[in-house]
C-alpha cells in the first residue's frame, strides 16, 4: 500500500507541482486549498505525513499544525513557510510542526525530507507491529536507560521518574539520539544531520524549538536545564547526571 500525503496549499500551481513530484516517488497525494477542509482530512484519514502552508482561507496552518498535535500527537508535519516569516517558522515548530521548508524550495529537497520523514514514521510502525514474542527477545536491543529516563523503542514511548512523557515522533528521535550518547555534546549542525537527516544552513530553528519542547515537558525548571544542557558556543548535550 503507497505512503498517503496531505498537501495543504492553497496555490494550485504549487500543489500540483508538488503532487507531480511526490508521486514519482510512488505516494498517493490528496489536495486540499482550505483550512478547515484540510483539517477534517487529516483527522479523519491516515495520512502518513501533512504538508502544510501557513496561509490558508478559513483556518490557518497555525492553528491546524496545533489542532493536530493535539488529537493526533503522532502525525508527521511540516510546514511550509516564506523565506521572510521567521515568526512563522518559530512558532509552527513551537506548535509542535516535525519540520519546515521555506518557499521557493527546490523540488529536489523537498523530496528529500519527505522520504527522511516517511522513513522516521514506517520505523515507528514497524516497531508497533511488532508481536509479543518478538518483543521480549528484542527488550534489551530497543530500549535505552541513562538514569530515571527510559526510552522504549517497542512502543515508541518515554518514561521518566516512572511518569509517561508524550511526545512527538521527532521529540522521540531527538531524545533518543542524546540517552544513545550521554553527556557527548552536538551542534546544532550535527542534529539536524543525525535526527533529521539533512544538513542546510538557515534551518537552525528546528533544532531550537524542539530542543525547548523537550525541556517543557521533562525539565522541573526550564530556565535551569538540568537534563538537556546547553554548552554555549557549541551545542546542547543530554547531561546523564541530571537524569538520576
Amino acid at each position: 500500500m503507497k505512503n498517503k500525503i496531505l498537501i495543504v496549499e492553497d496555490d494550485t500551481d504549487i500543489a500540483h507541482l508538488i503532487q507531480v513530484h511526490l508521486t514519482e516517488l510512488d505516494l498517493d497525494c490528496d489536495i486540499c486549498a482550505n483550512g478547515q477542509q484540510a483539517l477534517s482530512l487529516a483527522l479523519q484519514n491516515n495520512y502518513q505525513l501533512v504538508l502544510l502552508d501557513v496561509m490558508l482561507p478559513g483556518i490557518n496552518g497555525l492553528d491546524i499544525c496545533r489542532e493536530l498535535r493535539q488529537q493526533k500527537p503522532l502525525q508527521a508535519i511540516i510546514m511550509l513557510t516564506s523565506k521572510t516569516s521567521e515568526t512563522d517558522r518559530v512558532l509552527g515548530l513551537e506548535l509542535g510542526a516535525d519540520d519546515y521548508i521555506t518557499k521557493p524550495f527546490s523540488m529536489r529537497e523537498l523530496q528529500a525530507r519527505v522520504r527522511t520523514h516517511l522513513r522516521r514514521v514506517q520505523a515507528l510502525n514497524g516497531n508497533s507491529q511488532n508481536n509479543q514474542a518478538d518483543i521480549s527477545q528484542q527488550i534489551e536491543q530497543t530500549s535505552t536507560c541513562i538514569g530515571q529516563l527510559l526510552v522504549d523503542h517497542r512502543y515508541h514511548q518515554v518514561t521518566y521518574k516512572d511518569q509517561a512523557i508524550n511526545l512527538t515522533t521527532t521529540e522521540f528521535e531527538l531524545i533518543d539520539f542524546f540517552c544513545k550518547h550521554p553527556d557527548q555534546v552536538f551542534s546544532r549542525s550535527q542534529l539536524l544531520d543525525s535526527v533529521w537527516g539533512y544538513n542546510h544552513s538557515g534551518y537552525e530553528h528546528t533544532v531550537n524549538s524542539h530542543i525547548n519542547r523537550l525541556r517543557n515537558k521533562l525539565e522541573r525548571d526550564c530556565s535551569e536545564p538540568q537534563i538537556i544542557q546547553t554548552v554555549w558556543g557549541v551545542g546542547y548535550k543530554l547531561n546523564s547526571a541530571g537524569v538520576h
